[in-house]
């Protein structure tokens, strides 16, 4: 089976990430397209298993298999937590309205530390872009500012809120350079120390549900075995047909 039918004919959750999905798209914005696909459980018999993620086929495009997308956001990885709460869903079926459903099992105040060290990783980026060159590469300093935003709110209410609302405007005059560095970083110093206040008080949980997402991973493994068009069509090719003793 090709990387690309896994997405075509197995997607089972799609959205849009991206600056559509954060209420900051212009003109010019691209439409990032995310998704998770459920790799038939035929496909995992074999020493060789399908993959873990796939680019493509459109562009813009990158959807992760279930397991995998499962796994990273167990581990509070933001760009995987924001998916799971874009504004934007594009499809999702019976499978993908569970998933939806689980959301509040991923999250715990692990995602102090995840989203932080993220932040953390990209302001080396952004002050090395203005030791070198004079200036931050604007539109960069502008999605941390969202993604401390976003943590400082979660670890706060419990809830990821992705689409940036009212502060749209105060977010796009950054990404145009038109507030001063010494300002950015004044908001993203603040940002930092209110997310470590909240996350003493948070709401959320000290771990995520790891007991309740396996259980879903598992029965949707084991229908997913049990359905006779998938199992036929995969097995063929990828178990090899077992020769006579004579031959």
């Amino acid at each position: 089976m090709r990387p690309e039918s896994l997405v075509t004919d197995h997607t089972i959750y799609a959205c849009v990430m991206g600056s559509r999905a954060f209420g900051l798209a212009t003109e010019d914005s691209d439409t990032d397209r995310r998704g998770v696909f459920l790799a038939p459980t035929p496909l995992f018999w074999r020493f060789d298993k399908p993959p873990t993620h796939v680019e493509g086929p459109a562009e813009e495009q990158f959807s992760w298999e279930l397991e995998r997308f499962c796994e990273l956001a167990l581990r509070g990885n933001p760009n995987i937590l924001e998916c799971l709460h874009s504004p934007l869903v594009e499809y999702a079926d019976a499978t993908g309205r569970e998933l939806l459903a689980l959301r509040g099992a991923f999250l715990s105040r692990k995602v102090h530390e995840t989203f932080v060290r993220y932040a953390h990783g990209q302001r080396r980026k952004l002050d090395a872009d203005v030791r070198n060159h004079g200036a931050p590469r604007w539109k960069h300093a502008m999605h941390l500012l969202r993604l401390l935003t976003s943590a400082r709110d979660l670890l706060r209410t419990g809830v990821l809120t992705v689409d940036v609302g009212d502060r749209r405007e105060e977010l796009l005059e950054v990404k145009r350079g038109e507030v001063p560095w010494p300002e950015v970083e004044a908001r993203m110093n603040r940002l930092t120390r209110e997310a470590e206040e909240a996350a003493a008080h948070s709401p959320l949980p000290e771990e995520p549900d790891r007991r309740r997402v396996e259980d879903f991973l598992v029965r949707t493994r084991r229908a997913s075995a049990l359905q006779a068009y998938p199992h036929e069509q995969v097995v063929q090719g990828v178990v090899p047909a077992r020769r006579s003793r004579e031959s």
